[in-house]
């Protein structure tokens, strides 16, 4: 059994043509590494493709809600905690977690029927996570003590990193949203906490340079084609590409098991397994009606290890195509090369296993991805 206290987590993958991250411009997301161009996928768009995907809801269940509209938020938790809290509770407790100064004025004005109009004027504050979890706890733990200063200052001590009974309960209530506990979550207002991210992921580069194209597309108005006239209703230009691209992530497991209140190892590294299988399938949905660039994994290897260690080095001299073509195989052997290079450099005593379509240097090499999974959970062990 591993005592390391991070999972580091290395993808190759290789995507045919697309464009899966734009910018304002609407052009896709790039950097210079190495003096070169490259494609990018940030790690917002990777982590927000992950939390929305249909694996993260079957494997971690829902995830939280971004918002800094509260009115709606607020309505949306009173009818899901219907069954066991009046409405004007639920209102209190979103107005004690979000506000330094709760104001009662602001918990009686969400009703269900509020109309559109309403809607336009509802109370903004800074974008954050929820999870309806954590607010069922907090209502369980205002609903035993009413009296909201009391309340303020179990909290206003955690913070300071005095971890009551209760507010150990509110933490651990965040299984129930479990990208809170990965991502963390930055906030000054009210009885919300802090929480320190468990998982640090990087941009996603190719490790070639690349030269965009552009797709010249036409809409073709059909009407006027019946009439027999010529044309196109709509002209425009798309930017694409396609490339292998180096993912990595890191997961603090100490880290992760303080945010879900102090949970045991065992608990951790279940997440961490379900955590390196996103990381390997889930692709942003960016252009995919048009590009449909749903490619898996080729290359992923899990370790276990003191410190996070990325292998984007590997890659700071643009790989080259081999003779027969291709990027991903010299990839995968840069990687190799790189990675182990490190590790005997540096002496880490890391413990790591693979999963690959191709054949690779590293071993041990595992016959599926649940397999990698297993190995994460069964804390590097086989």
């Amino acid at each position: 059994m591993s005592n390391h206290n991070f999972l580091n987590l290395h993808v190759l993958i290789s995507h045919s043509p697309s464009c899966l991250n734009r910018d304002d411009a609407n052009m896709q997301k790039s950097a210079i590494f190495g003096g070169v161009r490259r494609v990018r996928v940030s790690s917002q768009s990777l982590k927000r493709a992950i939390r929305h995907s249909d694996a993260y809801r079957v494997r971690l269940g829902e995830p939280s809600i971004r918002t800094n509209k509260l009115d709606s938020l607020t309505r949306r938790f009173s009818e899901q905690l219907a069954a066991d809290f009046p409405e004007d509770l639920v209102a209190r407790v979103v107005n004690l977690i979000a506000r330094d100064e709760p104001s009662d004025d602001d918990s009686k004005k969400t009703k269900k029927g509020a109309t559109a109009g309403d809607e336009a004027k509802e109370t903004k504050l800074a974008v954050a996570p929820w999870s309806v979890s954590e607010v069922r706890k907090i209502c369980e733990l205002v609903q035993n003590e009413p009296d909201a200063k009391k309340v303020k200052k179990l909290f206003d001590e955690g913070k300071g990193g005095r971890l009551g009974d209760e507010v150990r309960q509110v933490r651990a209530s965040l299984r129930g949203a479990v990208d809170i506990a990965l991502s963390g979550r930055m906030t000054t207002a009210g009885i919300m906490m802090p929480v320190d991210g468990a998982v640090s992921v990087a941009h996603a580069i190719t490790t070639h340079a690349v030269d965009a194209d552009l797709d010249w597309f036409t809409a073709v108005d059909d009407l006027v084609v019946d009439a027999g006239e010529v044309g196109a209703g709509h002209l425009n230009t798309q930017e694409f590409s396609s490339g292998v691209f180096y993912r990595y992530a890191s997961v603090n497991l100490g880290q992760l098991q303080t945010n879900l209140g102090d949970a045991n190892r065992a608990d951790a590294l279940d997440i961490a397994a379900h955590f390196a299988y996103l990381l390997a399938t889930v692709v942003p949905e960016a252009k995919q009606r048009t590009f449909a660039a749903h490619n898996l994994a080729d290359f992923v290897m899990a370790s276990f290890g003191d410190i996070p260690v990325s292998g984007a080095n590997a890659f700071e001299a643009p790989i080259r195509r081999d003779r027969d073509g291709g990027f991903l195989k010299p990839s995968m052997a840069a990687f190799e090369n790189y990675i182990e290079s490190v590790r005997t450099g540096y002496g880490l005593n890391e413990s790591h296993a693979v999963f690959s379509l191709r054949e690779t240097g590293l071993g041990p090499k595992l016959a599926s991805m649940a397999e990698l999974e297993n190995w994460i959970r069964a804390d590097g062990t086989r």
